[in-house]
């Protein structure tokens, strides 16, 4: 495989997976059609069209290619995920009310909260109508266990939103639900599809998990330090939204009684002023939590690596582990 040293993993595992991701780009199209209703096609493509990088799609391809997967089933269970996928943006961008994603207006912005939580209804069922065409019941397992998790995790983040006793146990299982979970269900089916060893496919499981882990502690870093253009949505949003992330979390555990005052105010009750955010960057700096939660980044990042170790020797799997620095390497 010819590539060049100044490639990302992901431009790599796009180029080794081209023909694979044609097929599910087109299957893609194909399925979110619908003769009846022109508004799930428009609103769909508006999400799907915006320029995402399909990562989770092309962790099944990679995960049923390094397993020696010769079949066609492997698109299918892609494109599945990618509209699990884009059906919990759909239903995110709602619950957060959220003006922007990918850079770009959000689908309830430009239509509405009804079109964006019936068509990602939609997507859902045409996901679990692709999953049943691979004849595996294992994988329709899989992944309508990772779709109650992710639905899990969403309102358990609802629930401990804005409450100063979420701490770090809780932030896990909600990171584990709302991104994790597909991260390592993508991965895992890829593996089954493929009929690997039971070490394999919990090799490619603990992968996926640990990936999507240290993807979502950088992410919700970078809220804190990105620039718009990096992380498609508003710089400090998480902050506006009250999110608790971890270096939020971190902040609150080590608060004296001011700082405290401060969260309550801001975070609790969201009564939110000119300079607050500047305000919890320099509370952050203070204890150091941004550095402790990229720290944090880092150890899954190198577990995901470690996860690897059982698998084959194939030219995707040193891709696969550089693409577990990538997802950190954004917060340097």
């Amino acid at each position: 495989m010819d590539v060049s040293v100044t490639d990302t993993p992901m431009d790599q595992l796009a180029e080794a997976l081209g023909a694979e991701m044609e097929a599910v780009n087109a299957l893609i199209r194909e399925r979110m059609a619908s003769r009846h209703a022109p508004r799930i096609p428009e609103v769909t493509a508006h999400l799907v069209e915006a320029g995402g990088k399909r990562l989770r799609p092309m962790l099944t391809l990679a995960a049923a290619r390094l397993c020696g997967y010769g079949g066609p089933y492997h698109v299918h269970l892609a494109a599945t995920v990618e509209f699990i996928h884009t059906a919990t943006l759909l239903h995110d961008d709602v619950v957060d009310e959220s003006s922007q994603r990918r850079g770009r207006p959000t689908a309830n912005l430009l239509w509405d909260n009804k079109s964006s939580v019936l068509v990602g209804d939609y997507l859902l069922a045409r996901a679990f109508q692709l999953m049943t065409e691979t004849g595996v019941m294992r994988v329709l397992e899989i992944l309508s266990n990772a779709s109650a998790v992710i639905s899990e995790g969403e309102v358990l983040q609802l629930t401990a939103a804005r409450d100063l006793s979420t701490d770090e146990d809780i932030y896990l299982q909600v990171i584990r639900g709302k991104t994790a979970a597909l991260f390592s269900a993508a991965t895992e089916v890829g593996a089954v599809i493929a009929g690997a060893p039971a070490e394999q496919v919990q090799a490619l499981f603990d992968f996926g998990d640990a990936l999507g882990i240290a993807f979502q502690i950088a992410d919700d870093l970078l809220d804190y330090g990105g620039t718009t253009a990096a992380i498609g949505k508003n710089t400090g949003d998480d902050f506006r939204e009250r999110k608790l992330t971890l270096p939020v979390i971190k902040a609150i555990a080590l608060a004296t009684p001011e700082e405290r005052t401060f969260w309550q105010r801001t975070i609790e009750r969201g009564d939110q002023q000119e300079g607050d955010l500047a305000k919890a960057l320099e509370i952050m700096a203070r204890h150091g939590t941004l550095a402790a939660s990229r720290d944090d980044a880092l150890h899954w990042a190198d577990r995901a690596r470690q996860a690897l170790k059982p698998l084959p020797d194939h030219p995707l799997r040193p891709i696969l582990s550089d693409l577990a620095d990538f997802v950190v390497a954004r917060l340097s």
